[in-house]
């Protein structure tokens, strides 16, 4: 498989995502990495095939001592590097190839193996410096190509439907609409429904939840898809991420930060967002899973155009 956008920066993973010296596979357009975190903070990536006899490295161990790898089957050892460890020396040749990776803050990104085309995107320090993090949701691998995956983080009116029990939307209106090469930023009003009185008594959070607030989402292509939304009582970020693990399976997470104006309020509320935010990308997960295959479309909806956008900056690229 030839990678899909080579040159754009992906971003793979966050610091609360892996546990000290803990190993844990990642699939990036079709190949397999170990990836790993000392207890410097120092983050590792290499291939996961010991060459061997071809065991899963991310199934083995880490030497936190020497902050290698070790082989699950032969017990051999490797550097971050991708060495083999002997007798306290690093061979100079490396047997496996390292994943090139960009570690910003808490975020760790990676080109792949290939040339940068687009800068990391700045969006996170400049949009959560003030802000609690509030953990890491839904994270799965979707059976689903990576282009629909991706339009459906820019179709608004999906919400109608694959959220209609959970979210309770009433209406949608897009407000605002800019674009400015791989970057958007489009302004939505949101109305709810009302809730009904047994609706209340199961959850009494309800009451203090206004009917209608303002989501603000900005765009970075391909991998990050941020939603501010604005609420008299908090203000909520979710950064929604996607990347290629190959041709027909695409990974997700989702990463939420919340700034409060009561902080009394976050033990009440910090579970439920995380569980919310787990169902909706569980939900659409699960309707992506279930598409036929794409044809063109019969219907167009409102303002589907930003979807469109989307697909022809994956096209041409």
């Amino acid at each position: 498989m030839a990678p899909i956008l080579p040159g754009a920066p992906w971003l793979i993973a966050h610091r609360a995502m892996l546990e000290v010296n803990q190993p844990q596979k990642i699939t990036l357009n079709e190949t397999d990495y170990v990836l790993w975190q000392n207890a410097k903070k120092e983050v590792f990536a290499l291939e996961n095939v010991c060459p061997h006899l071809q065991a899963p490295l991310s199934n083995g161990w880490i030497c936190a001592e020497r902050n290698t790898i070790t082989c699950p089957f032969h017990a051999l050892e490797f550097d971050g590097k991708g060495r083999l460890y002997r007798q306290d020396k690093s061979e100079t040749a490396s047997l496996l190839s390292p994943l090139p990776l960009t570690v910003v803050g808490d975020w760790i990104w990676s080109y792949g193996n290939d040339e940068p085309r687009l800068a990391i995107p700045d969006i996170v320090p400049s949009l959560t410096e003030e802000f609690y993090f509030l953990g890491v949701c839904a994270e799965r691998s979707i059976q689903s190509d990576f282009l629909t995956c991706l339009k459906i983080n820019y179709d608004f009116n999906h919400v109608l439907g694959t959220h209609r029990d959970l979210l309770k939307f009433d209406t949608l209106k897009v407000r605002d609409y800019q674009i400015n090469g791989y970057w958007t930023k489009v302004t939505q009003e949101v109305s709810l429904k009302q809730n009904n009185f047994s609706e209340i008594v199961k959850d009494p959070t309800l009451l203090i939840s206004p009917k209608k607030y303002i989501n603000e989402f900005l765009y970075n292509f391909p991998s990050i898809t941020c939603i501010k939304t604005l609420i008299t009582s908090f203000e909520l970020i979710q950064f929604v991420v996607l990347y290629p693990e190959s041709e027909n399976r695409t990974k997700t997470f989702a990463l939420l930060y919340i700034k409060l104006k009561n902080k009394w309020l976050l033990p009440l509320i910090k579970k439920k967002l995380l569980a919310s935010f787990h169902t909706i990308i569980e939900q659409d997960a699960q309707i992506l899973e279930s598409l036929y295959p794409a044809k063109i479309a019969k219907i167009r909806l409102p303002d589907e155009e930003i979807m469109y956008d989307a697909e022809k900056l994956y096209q041409e690229w």
